[in-house]
């Protein structure tokens, strides 16, 4: 069972690699100009972990430094999977001196795309596939992997290389892959007379009626963190407008000018003027949100199915109230449940300009796939590298994650990181303009067609 679960999903890989890309094609996802021009980043606080003790020669006589950089800070779900990787990896390596650093999710953004312009990046990095490694490989800062990932070929399906593959060669290792999920808090519905989680857009809307009609927040999303408020609107669009319909315009074979797209602005909004989202969310970070969705305050949070590893361990017992399921249809004539928004996108990376880039290389792979590992028993997404060891204690959040991705037919990638820098900045700037209703429907599709296609 546990191989044709695997087998499933590597398939729905493939449909995401060619719909979620492109292919990779340079033409599709054009690199920013601006990414050879950035100021440089403002200090960001990050947390600097020395795996191990210098140490002792190897056999070859060379012993070497290696520095990453990434995301996994002490709050972040992959935390543990990072520790216990490098933990590993640094152990079967003692002639590497590994140092990495963490950093929060968006100062890592601007710090990374600041040392890309300037040319003084950590020897591995973590970043996101497409178009945002995509303008990294095209300002050639990428080390290719393709002579290194030969040896993983039995490991790591081809299929999930797809979002980090640019004119044919490989650039990236993909550690899980993720959707964005709607959580449910079930002992708040409950309140409110329902007992599973609304399964078409009617039964959503008058669910979260009946919640503020309690008295409950039907929505949590932080307004300080804009790529939370896109979970919610993407799958908006795409369950209105069609999956089809929002991947073309995410890779720029097709105009922002499109009605059913103005038209799921709208309904998003509505549910922003109908007062469905807790009105402090709009400055509150993301783990803030977070948190009060766990200690109760919304019945519903939209985001990453990263954040199974937090609900399902939480020494609360908040796991056993909690369920997942996908946005619901809005239009159904254009949409339909199995196109999802996600895919493998978290990647790790070697800079072109690494004084060992090979051997940083082989490394990176081995430390991706260790992070794929304890990421998956976490919970913290579904492997993108074949499983090699028991899963029959992953959590049943993750299953039903599992469950979801098993019947999907089409995925798009996350809107900040299919597109090229200039355009995801310009759509992130409108989204926070839609979310602060300062621009309807029209004036979203409207701005987006004159400022970016």
């Amino acid at each position: 069972m546990k191989k044709k679960v695997i087998a499933t999903l590597l398939a729905a890989a493939m449909t995401l690699s060619l719909v979620a890309c492109g292919g990779s094609d340079a033409e599709e996802a054009p690199a920013a100009e601006a990414a050879a021009t950035e100021e440089a980043a403002p200090a960001a606080e990050a947390e600097t972990v020395d795996a191990a003790e210098p140490a002792a020669e190897a056999a070859s006589g060379e012993s070497f430094d290696l520095e990453m950089w990434c995301i996994a800070t002490e709050s972040d779900s992959n935390r543990h999977s990072y520790e216990a990787a490098i933990a590993d990896v640094t152990a079967a390596h003692p002639e590497i001196n590994f140092t990495w650093e963490a950093i929060e999710n968006e100062a890592y953004k601007t710090k990374i795309k600041a040392a890309v312009a300037a040319d003084e990046m950590p020897d591995i990095f973590f970043t996101w596939s497409c178009a945002f490694l995509g303008d990294f490989v095209d300002a050639g800062r990428v080390y290719c992997l393709d002579e290194e990932v030969k040896a993983f070929a039995d490991e790591l399906p081809e299929v999930m290389l797809g979002n980090t593959t640019y004119e044919g060669k490989h650039y990236g290792v993909p550690l899980t892959m993720n959707i964005v999920g709607l959580f449910a808090n079930m002992d708040l519905l409950k309140e409110a007379g329902y007992d599973e989680v609304p399964g078409t857009y009617d039964e959503f809307i008058a669910c979260c009626d009946a919640l503020k009609e309690k008295g409950i927040i039907p929505l949590g999303c932080s307004g300080k963190e804009t790529w939370c408020v896109t979970e919610y609107l993407e799958s908006v669009i795409e369950k209105s407008a069609g999956a089809a319909a929002l991947n073309d315009i995410f890779l720029g074979r097709a105009t922002w000018a499109n009605s059913d797209v103005a038209s799921a602005v709208d309904t998003f909004q509505k549910m922003v003027t109908d007062e469905y989202f807790d009105p402090e969310g709009i400055a509150l970070s993301n783990d803030e949100v977070k948190a009060n969705f766990m200690a109760g305050k919304y019945a519903f949070y939209m985001n990453g199915t990263w954040n199974c590893a937090d609900f399902a361990n939480d020494a609360n017992g908040f796991g056993d109230k909690v369920k997942v399921s996908e946005f619901p249809v809005i239009n159904a004539d254009k949409s339909q449940l199995g196109e999802l928004i996600g895919g493998p996108s978290d990647t790790l990376a070697v800079a072109a300009s690494c004084e060992h880039a090979s051997e940083a290389a082989t490394f990176a792979l081995e430390l991706g796939k260790e992070i794929c590992h304890y990421g998956y028993l976490d919970g913290c997404g579904l492997p993108a590298w074949t499983p090699y060891y028991d899963t029959s204690s992953i959590n049943p959040l993750t299953q039903s994650v599992s469950d979801i991705c098993a019947n999907a037919s089409t995925y798009v990638l996350f809107g900040d990181t299919a597109q090229a820098a200039d355009d995801a900045n310009t759509y992130l700037s409108y989204v926070d303009q839609v979310y602060g209703c300062a621009i309807d429907g029209q004036g979203f599709v409207d701005g987006l067609a004159a400022d970016i296609r």
